[in-house]
């Protein structure tokens, strides 16, 4: 039996929604909605449209949009000023700078500039921090999708061998952070993981984020096992993830496509941060990610 497809978009929409109905709520309770600042140094045509894309997710919600962006050979100074003038802006909830950032920039040094109260990207050393230690916080949006992707589909995580192959800053590390946080066993994989595919066959939730095309075989999966490609990758023939997935979902009991799956829940819950974000700053509260909208 083929695997359930796990449905990002329809996941998205209703996120977005509830999103929609808390923005109200905060704008009849203070009279003013949350704000996102997005900040993109150069021209790089995808982060163009990531950017664009954002900010047109916020206005549909009611979120205040304020996009910034900045010359290709823009100095760290004006970048940092920038970021400044954007942390004490009242009328901004949540700030995102698009990365990856010119190489004459340091992308992680000017993040850690951002105020923690207002990183909706969740990738600042305390944001990071935060997670480590299970305390709240903002976490990353990805990361986060997924959780929500998981709660949606009732995969009780407690007790479940859970395998994350990748361990970057953004989502790897993040990732394997939350599962620990709903009491998964999680293994994370990376270059130097010795018989990659007989680790990730012990999974029952198996999440793929290295950027390699179909990696993941149908041998490599659990029969049953609850498969998330978090990977995008653009071959001639279009996009595909980092799971071969016309074989995967024959052994698989669900499975996210690409696109289609984990995308459209990276930016609904960068919108739901900075919800988080807005309410919390407006009570004098620390955001409770665990809270859902």
């Amino acid at each position: 039996m083929s695997a359930t497809i796990i449905d990002g978009r329809v996941a998205a929409s209703a996120l977005r929604e509830r999103v929609r109905e808390r923005v109200e709520e905060l704008v009849a309770q203070t009279g003013t909605p949350p704000g996102l600042a997005t900040v993109m140094v150069g021209t790089d045509p995808a982060s163009d449209v990531y950017v664009s894309g954002k900010q047109r997710a916020s206005r549909e919600v009611g979120i205040a949009g304020f996009d910034h962006r900045l010359a290709e050979d823009a100095p760290a100074e004006e970048v940092a000023d920038l970021l400044e003038r954007l942390n004490g802006d009242e009328r901004v909830s949540g700030i995102l700078l698009q990365l990856p950032v010119p190489d004459h920039l340091d992308g992680a040094a000017l993040t850690e500039i951002i105020d923690p109260a207002k990183d909706v990207d969740g990738l600042t050393p305390l944001s990071a921090g935060l997670l480590a230690l299970g305390r709240d916080g903002l976490r990353p949006c990805t990361p986060r999708g997924v959780m929500h992707l998981l709660e949606g589909e009732g995969v009780e995580l407690e007790g479940a061998q859970a395998v994350v192959v990748g361990r970057s800053n953004l989502f790897g590390k993040p990732m394997a952070q939350l599962l620990l946080g709903a009491n998964a066993t999680v293994t994370t994989c990376h270059s130097r993981t010795r018989d990659l595919a007989a680790v990730c066959a012990r999974a029952d939730v198996l999440i793929a984020a290295v950027g390699v095309p179909r990696l993941v075989r149908a041998d490599w999966v659990k029969p049953g096992a609850v498969v998330i490609d978090v990977g995008i990758n653009r071959l001639p023939e279009g996009l595909v993830g980092d799971v071969d997935f016309e074989a995967v979902r024959e052994v698989a009991a669900a499975i996210t496509p690409v696109p289609g799956g984990v995308g459209p829940m990276t930016i609904a819950c960068l919108l739901e941060n900075t919800v988080i974000a807005a309410r919390a700053q407006r009570t004098g509260t620390t955001p409770h990610p665990a809270g859902r909208l």
